[in-house]
């Protein structure tokens, strides 16, 4: 295989013609003779660049409204041809094709019509189909063709023509080639995943993930292990989407942490007032409604000051002033809300380890989504948990009722257990949670650390009985027995919130009427693993 090849051809035919003047200005100043169709050779041309349709060079002219026009072997020979084989050699001789050696493409924006909302047969004609034969054809030839996908790289190949006198060598050639299969399997995995949801098949025989880096990181949730975070072209607002104001690089841990706050505080519509949670580990360790961003923060911190040390913060509203002064007081990792105003970026800025991301937005929590997640040989897909509920999908079954103020806080408390992994319960009081128990093997033992961190806290605030005395508790799923109502009763409830559905529900409602607290049923569950 050739390690140096040389560039005297090339064909530009780019959707997205951001650079594209300045490439091939650069690439005319080193002799490489131009090819282009429609748009790009029309705007080389109106630069002044000497530029040969590709029409010229087929014979056929550009037809079925740009459907066809580079769908010929006088292209598709000119990148497969294996330039040292005498049978490609004289084939290309007996039927006049000239050898292209460069190929730089750039696909119709399949994703950036879909995500605009358009309709069927708008997303079916930015479907690319030249576009990626011609890569494929390109990248297969590597060992003489460099293929360019990206605009990101011009500026690296314009450096190795340099480095190497007109020529690239197959290193880098081969990494062209990687990156533009990667690309035509990520263009194709968006046009069949539209096209599932679009016809309604919710499990397709075949399902296809990709990606675009975003960024390489220092390592994954552990040092040893390498990692990378990638989007996934949805543009779902979230941290992928952030702006980055201050700050050490995110790692890994801090992405998928941050991830999970931002998920939650966007279930609180900044409409009904400022939210806060602070997440550790991916779960909430405080979550909060308040007056103010200020007084949110303050109540969220307030339910397990230990665990959102070193925590990420997640705000519903643009970060101010004095909520930023205050976050300031403790070690925190990654801060990320709407926006910021320049007072709280002021502030910030004398944490230099300290990471805002702004995202000018809320992710929609009712938005439909795929979560994936690998397991040996396979890949478990479903649809992201978007089950909310309200007032009236509750059936009380208790022979007291919640007053108005415990159906807040229970709709409040079940909407954080939504987002706390599995076995979940939390408890809630006034607008912010008072006590979390997240990812125990047992129910009763989730509700038990929960009502003990709850003690715990009531004693760092000087307070005299347990946060929990008279709070809600959510759980995510149903009480299988009655101790773990007993445990919440015992630690001070007054109202519970749960799916129901327990073969033993029964005795579950009969322990909360010889409490005499209330107990509504949601009739949906919340698994989170």
């Amino acid at each position: 295989m050739t390690d140096l090849a040389p560039l005297r051809r090339a064909l530009l035919s780019v959707s997205d013609k951001t650079g594209l003047l300045d490439l091939a200005r650069a690439l005319h100043e080193r002799g490489v003779e131009l090819l282009s169709t429609g748009g790009s050779a029309a705007e080389l041309r109106a630069a002044g660049l000497p530029v040969r349709d590709v029409a010229d060079l087929t014979g056929f002219p550009e037809m079925m409204d740009g459907r066809v026009k580079t769908l010929h072997p006088a292209v598709h020979g000119g990148l497969l041809a294996l330039r040292d084989n005498p049978a490609h050699q004289q084939a290309m001789t007996d039927h006049g094709i000239a050898p292209i050696d460069l190929l730089v493409v750039n696909l119709y924006p399949f994703e950036a019509t879909v995500a605009k909302g358009a309709d069927y047969d708008t997303c079916i004609e930015n479907i690319d189909i030249g576009g990626p034969a011609m890569i494929r054809a390109a990248a297969k030839n590597h060992a003489f063709v460099s293929v360019v996908v990206d605009v990101q790289d011009y500026a690296a190949l314009l450096a190795e023509l340099d480095a190497h006198d007109g020529q690239t060598t197959l290193a880098f050639r081969q990494g062209l080639a990687q990156t533009a299969y990667a690309r035509t399997a990520a263009y194709d995995a968006a046009v069949s995943t539209w096209m599932a949801a679009a016809i309604g098949q919710p499990s397709p025989r075949r399902r296809a993930v990709a990606g675009t880096l975003a960024q390489t990181l220092r390592y994954g949730e552990n040092p040893h292990q390498s990692a990378a975070f990638y989007l996934d072209g949805t543009g779902r607002i979230g941290v992928a989407t952030a702006t980055q104001h201050q700050g050490k690089e995110l790692s890994y841990n801090n992405i998928n942490d941050t991830d999970a706050a931002f998920e939650l505080v966007a279930e609180f519509d900044p409409a009904d007032g400022p939210a806060c949670v602070i997440v550790k580990h991916a779960n909430p360790c405080g979550v909060a409604r308040g007056k103010t961003l200020l007084d949110a923060y303050k109540a969220a911190y307030d339910c397990d000051r230990t665990s959102a040390f070193g925590g990420i913060v997640a705000l519903n509203m643009p970060l101010d002033e004095a909520t930023a002064q205050e976050i300031v007081g403790i070690f925190t990792e990654v801060v990320i809300a709407p926006g910021a105003s320049a007072a709280a970026k002021a502030v910030f800025a004398a944490k230099k380890n300290l990471r805002l991301l702004t995202t000018d937005g809320l992710p929609d929590p009712k938005s439909p989504a795929l979560t994936v997640r690998q397991v040996s040989g396979g890949l478990l897909v479903q649809d992201k948990d978007n089950g909310h509920i309200d007032r009236t999908d509750l059936k009380v079954v208790t022979k007291v009722a919640p007053t108005e103020a415990q159906m807040d806080d229970l709709l409040f408390a079940w909407t954080v257990a939504k987002h706390v992994k599995s076995n979940a319960i939390v408890y809630a009081k006034d607008g912010a949670t008072v006590g979390v128990g997240a990812g125990q093997m047992s129910r009763v033992d989730s509700t038990r650390i929960a009502a003990r961190k709850a003690v715990d806290m009531a004693q760092t605030l000087g307070l005299t009985e347990p946060l929990t005395k008279g709070a809600v508790v959510a759980s995510d799923a149903f009480f299988p027995f009655a101790d773990g109502v007993l445990t919440a009763i015992e630690a001070g409830a007054v109202a519970l919130i749960q799916p129901g559905g327990s073969m033993r529900d029964e005795d579950v409602i009969a322990a909360a009427d010889a409490a005499g607290i209330a107990m509504v049923f949601t009739g949906m569950r919340h698994f989170r693993h």
